[in-house]
């Protein structure tokens, strides 16, 4: 079975596909600046983009990993997840608080999804 790699730099791919599965790497806002539900916007428009590539979208996601800088944030991210998940289609997901790889990033969110 084939392997494609995607938007790929010396430490990571942003998409790879394996057989019928989608795996996206941990995606953030392109705006650090904005707040926790704007950037939860950004990060979502940047995944139906890298799954519409990949040949998938959001009815398709299997499972998600959702990292919070702060957990006090939850209830802004989950305005705009609740709003983006299609009626019928949540998948398996996490969310758990912990450090990002930059203070003024307040989400992360990574999926694997079906093609």
């Amino acid at each position: 079975m084939s392997i494609t790699r995607s938007h790929t730099n010396s430490r990571m791919s942003q998409l790879v596909v394996h057989g019928n599965t989608v795996y996206l790497a941990g995606q953030v806002a392109s705006d650090s600046s904005a707040n926790a539900a704007v950037q939860t916007q950004q990060v979502l428009d940047k995944i139906d983009k890298l799954l519409a590539e990949a040949g998938s979208d959001k009815s398709r996601i299997l499972s998600a990993q959702i990292w919070l800088a702060n957990i006090g944030h939850f209830s802004a991210m989950n305005e705009a997840w609740d709003a983006w998940v299609p009626e019928g289609h949540a998948p398996a997901r996490a969310c758990i608080e912990a450090r990002l790889a930059s203070p003024d990033l307040l989400v992360e969110i990574g999926i694997i999804a079906a093609v």
